[in-house]
């Protein structure tokens, strides 16, 4: 146990699990400038389905789609997971996360981050380039939605801060 001066003491494990979300919301914040930035760039670049972009604007559309995928990974595997550890919610499986995720108002629509998930795993799994254009059409689509969902995630934790000083 750890012991905060004048207050109650907080268990070393809930203490780690605060540093860690810490953390974990760090490089949510560095994944979502990096996102931003390449977003942007990506906005402006032509793009239409079944035809890939230019092969210097081919670079920048991987880019983006990369960091779509680690952002999504980070939240749903990293902070959702650790949000949930928190609130001492049972572990379940990914679907349980993403509809207790949509319950904390984490997220809009858990079909919606359903499908975001399962545009990371076309992103992580696709070979054809063919297909490409059409990932990063719906990767333009998704990633002002998976921009949202870290906002959400920031004002969430903040409840943290005060029970940390409770605790």
């Amino acid at each position: 146990m750890s012991k905060l001066e004048g207050e109650r003491e907080v268990p070393n494990k809930k203490v780690n699990q605060f540093l860690l979300l810490n953390q974990q919301l760090e490089s949510m914040k560095q994944m979502e400038a990096l996102l931003s930035w390449s977003y942007a760039r990506c906005q402006q670049l032509e793009l239409k389905k079944n035809i890939l972009p230019k092969l210097e604007d081919l670079e920048k559309f991987e880019s983006l789609t990369a960091r779509f995928a680690r952002l999504d990974d980070i939240l749903l595997q990293k902070i959702f997971r650790l949000i949930d550890t928190i609130d001492l919610d049972h572990s379940g499986t990914v679907r349980d996360r993403i509809n207790r995720a949509e319950k904390k108002g984490l997220i809009d629509d858990a079909m919606e981050f359903i499908d975001i998930r399962e545009l990371r795993n076309t992103i992580a799994h696709e070979y054809q380039s063919e297909a490409l254009s059409s990932i990063f059409l719906k990767v333009l689509q998704y990633t002002p939605v998976l921009l949202d969902i870290a906002n959400r995630v920031r004002i969430y934790c903040q409840k943290y801060d005060s029970e940390m000083t409770t605790e």
